[in-house]
């Protein structure tokens, strides 16, 4: 069993000479710009615990202020919901292309159906044919012939 690295969040507060990094549970140190936030804060994390600077996670939260700090917030968790219905619209796009195939159209029918390249047909149906490969050996902890 490994152990899960620790992940430090760091919130970078705006301020006339650059970005306070403020690190949770370890302190405050700065940076000139917020490219910088993130090795910055590595290595005095890295300092101050004697620990190598790839030893852990780190996460960088910008604070803005101005108001918009809710609006990235919301930006972020539209991006999160696109996500989401683009993984399920892929997962449904690849079931439909094999219930296509079992009623016996081609590669270039679905792709004609689906709106998409007979390549990318290829790689829907690809990727169920190897997904049902894969289930077949967790099943059955070996390949099957």
């Amino acid at each position: 069993m490994t152990d899960t690295p620790t992940t430090y969040t760091v919130v970078a507060k705006r301020w006339r000479h650059g970005w306070e990094l403020h690190i949770d549970g370890i302190g405050v140190t700065q940076s000139r710009s917020l490219l910088d936030a993130e090795p910055m804060a590595r290595e005095y994390i890295s300092l101050e615990l004697d620990v190598s600077e790839d030893s852990f996670g780190l996460v960088v939260t910008p604070e803005i202020g101005a108001g918009v700090d809710g609006e990235l917030l919301d930006l972020r968790q539209a991006d999160r919901e696109a996500e989401a219905a683009q993984k399920r619209a892929s997962a449904k796009r690849r079931t439909i292309a094999a219930q296509l195939k079992e009623l016996g159209l081609s590669g270039r029918e679905i792709a004609a159906v689906l709106g998409i390249t007979p390549q990318r047909v290829s790689q829907l149906l690809g990727q169920l044919a190897d997904a049902a490969k894969s289930a077949g050996r967790s099943a059955s902890g070996r390949t099957r012939a």
